[in-house]
């Protein structure tokens, strides 16, 4: 499993022949590694209704002829303007050609932001448990920390977490923290942070931070990418190298 950063909470993530893109949000992201056209990707994800995760989700999916995949608000907003959707909820499980997805629980809000104003009805915020292969995933969405985030740890492998750190709107450095140690797995991206000023943190020092509990985990750059399939990588996760 090969994870881009493409900035925010936005990651491309590749296994095989097949690449899905987790929340779009690329046109009027001033940390943006990619330009929406140049995305090929087999599924579009989606955690919440927010701007900068919807992002550019429809133009990908209709340029790519592949279906977003979000909560049933989400799905049916983006269903309206023509897309082609695959609805799901919190707790559900979809199998699709290129691998699974589950949808947790994440606190946070969801409402879809109206040209001229105001909100549309966006159901539940999400996080996603991906597996694509051998590897599972979890991107967190946008969250508070939650207790069940143990159980999470507990009933999934996981690969590698994708948690944000930036504060204010979601989880900061310290929170994320605790999530980490309750997750459980084999490998830690801090994302959700620099975007804009109110976000600002510093992920190298949350990264010693990380390894001071014992735990991995590395910092990605915008357009930065590892591979879990790499021996490193795949030391951290607990697998051997040719698994």
């Amino acid at each position: 499993m090969n994870i881009r950063y493409l900035g925010h909470s936005c990651f491309l993530v590749r296994y095989g022949e097949h690449t899905v893109v987790i929340d779009p949000f690329l046109t009027g992201n001033p940390l943006a590694a990619a330009r929406p056209e140049e995305i090929q990707a087999s599924a579009v994800l989606v955690t919440h209704g927010h701007g900068d995760h919807v992002g550019d989700a429809a133009a990908i999916a209709a340029r790519c002829g592949c279906p977003v995949i979000a909560n049933y608000e989400v799905s049916l907003h983006l269903s309206q303007q023509g897309v082609q959707v695959e609805p799901m909820h919190i707790g559900g499980t979809r199998t699709f050609p290129w691998g699974t997805v589950k949808l947790t629980q994440a606190f946070h809000g969801s409402g879809i932001e109206l040209e001229g104003g105001g909100f549309k009805e966006g159901g539940m915020p999400a996080g996603i448990l991906l597996t694509m292969g051998p590897y599972t995933l979890y991107h967190a969405g946008d969250t508070a920390l939650f207790g069940d985030m143990k159980l999470l740890g507990e009933l999934n492998r996981i690969d590698a977490a994708l948690l944000p750190i930036g504060d204010v709107f979601t989880m900061g450095p310290d929170d994320s923290l605790i999530a980490a140690s309750w997750l459980k797995a084999g490998l830690y991206i801090p994302m959700h942070y620099n975007t804009f000023p109110p976000i600002r943190q510093d992920a190298e020092a949350w990264l010693e931070r990380l390894s001071s509990q014992g735990q991995s985990g590395t910092v990605l750059k915008p357009g930065e990418a590892c591979d879990l399939s790499r021996t490193d990588a795949a030391v951290i996760s607990g697998r051997s190298s040719v698994e």
